[in-house]
């Protein structure tokens, strides 16, 4: 008897040691500086970055994320661990900023409609259809406009490294297609927090609820609104087309992605370390630019051959009103950043 007692206490102590181990891991990650110190300045010292994203593993971002880690391990020879949390598992998407300021991470991905509260000329990434296809997308965030960009996170506290896709954005809803731009009266979506996209759904006549990426599953299972706009690898990996099972192929919008570090963080690495890193970040975003397209392609395809999924391509007709509809919107930025929207326009074409 007592040697049973013994190996029960034995059994519930191991259990308990792991949870404090995997707990220390956690709470270290949230509270910990950025990972450099004086002491790494020896070429034998490994330098730790915190990458925390959103979103599921397989899906684009997530993909890209572990194929960066696995590149800087390779090219740095493993001087440099690229740790990654992804699913939220260390912060919201309305959290990653301000723990990336505080040096709790050293690295995040967030999208472009987040970072419009840093930088409000980044809404212009938000209109509806300023990007027509995967092509204008390449030309405009991998150029001179996208350099443009990346510069105006610097006086932030930020450098952004790179621009990484996740592909056009759908509407999705509950009882119906969204064909024609009264279809969205009274209805409630779900948007990411951002100023153009809610001015977007106002013109629709729709209700939009803000609600960070984290929080829309368990929203969804509570009916909490009738549908959403995000991209087919979104959709697919999380399965939202389980409760918005009407897809409408809008692409009206582009989700996308800027991978940023802690400016200060940046700074104090060695330049070889930055040079490696940069270049695992330019092989990463060429192949994330492929990956992402071909995902959706392929996770689309997946979703036809679903007969409980309904989806809908918007005619030329049917797109044309859309565009109309959203006339004022682009007035109203044309009088405010006129510039970059016809900079962006030259480079698309």
């Amino acid at each position: 008897m007592k040697k049973k007692i013994v190996r029960y206490l034995a059994i519930v102590c191991a259990g308990l040691a792991f949870a404090l181990f995997s707990y220390n891991i956690i709470i270290q990650s949230q509270n910990d500086p950025p990972v450099y110190d004086d002491e790494q300045e020896g070429l034998k010292e490994q330098i730790k970055i915190y990458f925390s994203h959103v979103v599921a593993e397989d899906t684009p971002k997530g993909l890209a994320a572990q194929r960066f880690a696995d590149l800087v391990d390779e090219k740095t020879k493993g001087r440099v661990k690229v740790i990654v949390f992804p699913n939220g598992s260390l912060y919201s998407d309305k959290d990653e900023i301000e723990a990336l300021r505080k040096g709790k991470v050293q690295m995040i991905a967030p999208s472009y409609s987040n970072v419009a509260e840093l930088v409000p000329e980044w809404e212009v990434l938000d209109l509806p259809f300023i990007f027509q296809n995967d092509d204008n997308v390449e030309r405009v965030l991998t150029g001179k406009i996208g350099e443009e960009l990346l510069s105006m996170l610097e006086p932030k506290g930020f450098k952004g490294l790179a621009f990484w896709g996740n592909g056009f954005k759908q509407m999705v809803n509950s009882q119906m297609f969204m064909k024609n731009p009264d279809d969205f009266k009274d209805q409630r979506f779900r948007i990411m927090p951002n100023k153009v996209i809610k001015k977007q759904f106002n013109m629709l006549g729709a209700e939009p609820i803000a609600l960070s990426f984290d929080q829309v599953y368990e929203s969804l299972e509570e009916e909490a609104f009738d549908g959403q706009e995000n991209t087919i690898s979104n959709i697919y990996s999380k399965r939202f087309y389980q409760f918005h099972p009407y897809v409408t192929i809008s692409n009206h919008g582009y989700l996308g992605y800027v991978v940023m570090v802690n400016e200060t963080f940046w700074n104090q690495l060695p330049k070889d370390v930055q040079k490696q890193i940069m270049e695992a970040i330019e092989e990463t975003t060429a192949w994330n630019m492929k990956q992402s397209k071909q995902q959706n392609i392929r996770q689309l395809e997946e979703m036809r051959q679903n007969p409980n999924i309904h989806i809908h391509t918007l005619t030329e007709k049917e797109r044309k009103k859309w565009q109309e509809r959203f006339v004022p919107l682009y007035q109203e930025y044309e009088a405010k950043y006129g510039k970059l929207l016809k900079e962006i326009r030259n480079a698309a074409s």
